[in-house]
């Protein structure tokens, strides 16, 4: 295979290269970004504002209070628990400054989740909204947490407001279980004692950890991917060197619905368009589309990320079509694959296209994305970003020509230093400074890349291999289905069978309808035997379709039968 052959068909303005030594840590990057653009709005939420001078204050203050009251020294764990709040960026900004590593924890995590990630990584602190902190409640005593700061949902929202949103989040729509947790402190009393200390400067190298960013546990237990100061960095410089071609700096608004806590919003959302000026939209709730939908009309916006489940559910409200796109400029999908059909429509009603990425959370995240200046390869995942190598290995370890399907390997300064504490599972991961992501694709002449699906979920059907995604997409295709999750399930005759769980577009499909359907569309050995009707699919925090759920509801089934 020819050496980059991407580099060729970059865009014009995309360098090849990027500079992961342009800020020593990231705290660089915040004092610069507050000088450049001090009264503009950083984040917006709810209608409440806060620019970046707020936000530096705050979260200076918060950084003096974890430092002086709780004592917490360089490289302590704190976890992070919320959705889209004004208070994710200043409790994560004060984390960083006080020299602490952030553990981000997913609001939704059950307990059992919860305690495999606070013991696993040692925090010592953590930040939670109210919403859920019953659940750490229940096993606070299983973890080596001291400090518990507690936050309500309209903390921040301004006087009034804030005190009627958490009225109602608590007493009308009872979203506040009751908990008891001794010594716990609230978020804005932090604030307020931490406004009265000084916060002593950290030194922090490139090298020292920022995040451990726990991995959704896909293949098996959840791993903290130690990612440093230099790889957000980085990450952050790359994806600026691709999008900021077509955009302006300090003018761009930006809708953040996937949650900061994952890896994708953190660092293209919240770190590139803080360094860039940008206004983020912080979006609470995005699964109460009507209420989305009535934010987004609010707004100019310019900017929007997130994955093909949102995308596809936003083109299925009617009131989603009544939107202003006329500052529209760049959509980016990543998390899962955009499947084609989702992208022609998105392009059809907003007039802006849906640019691929992909990205893992051990690469901070991005690897590689399509072109946003019109020129996408739908179907493709795009080019490997500045400063970023890819090859396609076979199982032996060969490198495989054009065209041909093997796993992606990747090489770049975005890719983590290894998983917390696990040198065994770092060993299966890493050849050398090599990323092995477990994703089978190959590699156009062109250096785009074409993901086929995940080594682990391949459906193996007499000898051929299956790809879920292909049929996930065939089917969806379909215009009476909303969405579709495929795995194997076992067979005498051929080993594994394809099966099809489907959420009806509308009620009258029925699963002949499907069967004849795939007929035209899939060759006979990677079409559904079986068809299941669900009302709901199991998604990951960011509506990621997890097919291990999947399969762990029909063995449950096979079992129980």
């Amino acid at each position: 295979m020819n050496n980059k052959p991407w580099l060729q068909n970059y865009p014009q303005g995309v360098s090849e290269h990027i500079n992961p030594a342009v800020y020593t840590n990231l705290i660089e990057l915040i004092e610069e970004a507050v000088n450049t653009y001090g009264e503009k709005t950083a984040f917006e939420n709810m209608g409440a504002a806060m620019t970046f001078n707020q936000i530096d204050q705050l979260s200076d203050d918060f950084a003096a209070y974890l430092q002086q009251s709780l004592g917490l020294k360089k490289g302590d764990r704190i976890a992070i628990q919320m959705p889209n709040l004004l208070q994710y960026p200043i409790a994560m900004f004060g984390a960083l400054k006080a020299g602490l590593i952030v553990v981000n924890t997913n609001p939704l995590y059950t307990t059992h989740e919860m305690a495999h990630q606070f013991k696993d990584s040692g925090a010592k602190a953590i930040v939670i909204v109210a919403n859920f902190a019953s659940n750490l409640e229940e096993i606070l005593a299983d973890t080596d947490i001291k400090h518990v700061i507690v936050t309500k949902l309209g903390d921040l929202l301004g006087g009034l407001k804030g005190n009627i949103v958490n009225f109602v989040v608590k007493h009308i729509k009872k979203m506040v279980p009751p908990y008891q947790l001794d010594g716990h402190v609230s978020f804005k009393d932090a604030l307020k004692e931490g406004s009265k200390l000084r916060l002593e400067k950290v030194e922090l190298a490139p090298e020292d950890l920022a995040f451990l960013q726990y991995t959704g546990g896909t293949t098996g237990i959840s791993k903290g991917a130690m990612l440093t100061h230099r790889n957000i960095i980085a990450n952050m410089e790359q994806n600026g060197a691709w999008m900021m071609t077509g955009l302006v700096a300090g003018k761009e608004i930006v809708i953040t619905a996937l949650p900061l806590y994952h890896i994708f919003a953190l660092t293209v959302n919240c770190w590139l368009f803080f360094k860039t000026g940008g206004k983020n939209i912080l979006i609470t709730n995005p699964r109460d589309l009507p209420a989305f939908i009535k934010e987004l009309k609010k707004h100019p916006f310019s900017v929007f990320t997130g994955v093909n489940t949102l995308f596809n559910a936003l083109l299925l409200q009617k009131d989603f079509l009544n939107i202003d796109f006329s500052n529209f400029k760049v959509a980016i999908g990543g998390g899962m694959a955009v499947q084609d059909h989702v992208a022609e429509k998105w392009k059809k009603v907003t007039g802006c296209p849906l640019a691929e990425g992909y990205g893992l959370t051990e690469s901070s995240p991005v690897v590689a994305c399509n072109p946003i200046d019109g020129s996408e390869k739908i179907g493709t995942i795009g080019m490997p970003l500045p400063s970023t190598d890819v090859r396609i290995v076979s199982d032996e370890g060969k490198d495989m020509d054009f065209g041909e399907h093997g796993e992606v390997w990747v090489r770049g300064p975005q890719v983590m230093r290894g998983y917390w504490n696990r040198t065994d599972e770092t060993a299966l991961v890493m050849e050398g400074d090599w990323l092995k992501t477990g994703d089978i694709g190959y590699m156009t002449v062109e250096g785009y890349i074409k993901l086929v699906d995940r080594k682990k979920e391949m459906i193996n059907v007499s000898g051929f291999n299956v790809y879920p995604n292909e049929v996930e997409a065939a089917v969806t295709s379909h215009p009476k289905v909303a969405e579709a999750g495929v795995i194997g399930i076992p067979d005498e005759k051929s080993n594994e069978t394809v099966k099809a769980f489907i959420i009806k577009n509308d009620p009258t499909l029925t699963k002949e309808e499907i069967f004849t359907y795939c007929k035209a569309h899939l060759t006979a050995y990677k079409r559904p035997k079986h068809i299941e009707f669900l009302e709901e699919l199991p998604k990951s925090n960011v509506g990621k379709i997890l097919r291990r759920k999947l399969k762990e509801y029909e063995e449950r089934k096979s079992v129980s039968v």
